[in-house]
This record gives C-alpha cells, structure tokens and sequence, in this order.
C-alpha cells in the first residue's frame, strides 16, 4: 500500500533508537523525507547510517537536543523552521516505588515526556492550520489508562499526552490537520530490554524468565502475551501520518496487544 508520503518532512524525536528508530524507518520506506533527533551527535551519526544502510535513498539528516533542556529545544526549532509530521516520541521510563520518587523526579519525567510535545506542537502547530495540512502525533501508552503501580509518575505523563493531544484536535474542526495518540503496549526496544536485564537480577533469574514472569505476574490481562516489535507500532504510526488516515482524528489508537480490556 502506498501510504502517499513522498513530498512531506517528518520530525520524529527520540529516534536514534527503539520506536522512534524504527518509525522514522518506516517513515523513510514510504519516502518521507525524515529529520531524527537523539542527545549527542555521535547517536545521531550513527543512526543515520544505520538508516541510510536500511533504505536505499533514504534522505534523512538529524538534529541533537536534550528534551529537558527548553534552550536545546529552542535550537532545533531554528534549525528545523517548519515540517508536515511531528511524531513526539520523546520519553523516559524508570520503575520506582511510588514513596521514593522525588518532586525533581516527577518534574523530570513531566519536561521530558509532556512538555517536550507540547513545546514541538506549539511551534509546528499554527503552522499546518495555516497550510491546512499537518500531522501531530503523540507516542503515548497503554499506561495512560492503567497506570502502573511501579512507574506512576511514567504514567501520570502518560495520561497529560492524551489531554493535550485530543486538546489539540479540537482547534482542527473543519482542516485537513490532525492530531492523535498512540498507544503501544510493552514493546521490544532497548529501554526495555534493559528494564528486563534488571528484572532478572532483582529476581535471580534469566532474562527470559523475567520476561515471562513479567506477563504472568504483571500484564496478565495482554492477549498476545509478548512484547510487540518496534516495527509493529512503527507501521501504525506511518498510517496515521499519512493522508489515507484523514478521518483519524482526535483518538487514542492502541497498539498494546490487546493488554487494556475496555471495549473504547
């Protein structure tokens, strides 16, 4: 299926690696000219390459900037003036227990995950009203509707993106720009693979048995019972970024193996 991205420039942050790596990749298959973002130039080097190696032409470039630093925030806009795309994919994760996480903790995770969003959009955002054409998405989580216990400043961040996001849909009535949600579920990237390594020495056990312990025991309700490939998120995004997905607006789309069990 031709998703009819060639001609529009997508800015997908976070993306050196994990979901984001993987959505500007196929972003780029679909012939989108792609802008990645990570915080060193020596990621951002690398991951073009990687991407470069991944698909053939693909024109992709990168720009570096620490979401919890607004100055840094501030150059990539000067750098990157105007764009059709904007997947905020930007994020931090880190189980804690709920009486350990500190004020600067919680405003930690809140810079980088929400603000970090509405700092590109608010940039981005007036002008595709002004073209009538635009794409804002937001990587969210299955955690913005059951936050878990073990992270709930994570999703606490979680559920804010959901409110901007649908926030934001409203000032589109009767445009061609839209503004959505994604919602991947526990998905296979390096942050992960991480938070599994850890699992399993906290535990004693192989990384394997702590990843099955951890949809036994933690996300029992996921029908696929697995974490989802960073592709399988990837190829919903590049839907909802393209011009077949016009109807789509305003929503929550979940990709989180079935792991929520409310019909809506």
């Amino acid at each position: 299926m031709d998703l009819q991205l060639k001609g529009k420039t997508a800015l997908v942050s976070g993306s050196t690696q994990g979901i984001g790596f993987a959505i500007a990749q196929r972003l780029l298959e679909e012939g989108a000219t792609v802008i990645i973002n990570g915080r060193s130039d020596g990621k951002i080097a690398e991951a073009v390459k990687k991407l470069q190696q991944a698909v053939n032409g693909a024109n992709v470039s990168g720009v570096a900037a620490d979401f919890a630093k607004a100055e840094e925030v501030s150059a990539l806009l000067e750098k990157v003036p105007e764009v059709d795309i904007v997947v905020n994919n930007a994020g931090i994760f880190e189980p804690k227990p709920f009486a350990d996480i500190t004020d600067e903790e919680w405003l930690r995770f809140f810079e980088v995950n929400v603000l970090s969003g509405i700092r590109l959009s608010r940039h981005y955002f007036p002008q595709m009203l002004a073209k009538n054409w635009g794409r804002i998405i937001f990587i969210s989580s299955e955690s913005s509707i059951m936050t878990p216990d073990e992270m709930i400043h994570y999703g606490m961040t979680k559920t804010a993106q959901l409110a901007v996001s649908r926030g934001l849909a409203e000032l589109t009535k009767n445009t061609a720009v839209t503004v959505n949600s994604v919602l991947p579920g526990p998905t296979k990237s390096e942050g992960v693979n991480e938070f599994v390594r850890q699992l399993a020495i906290a535990q004693n056990v192989s990384a394997a048995e702590a990843e099955a312990d951890f949809f036994r025991t933690m996300r029992p309700s996921s029908l696929i019972q697995r974490f989802a490939d960073v592709s399988e998120i990837a190829s919903l995004v590049a839907y909802v970024a393209s011009p077949l997905a016009a109807a789509v607006n305003g929503a929550a789309l979940r990709a989180d193996g079935g792991l929520v069990r409310s019909i809506l």
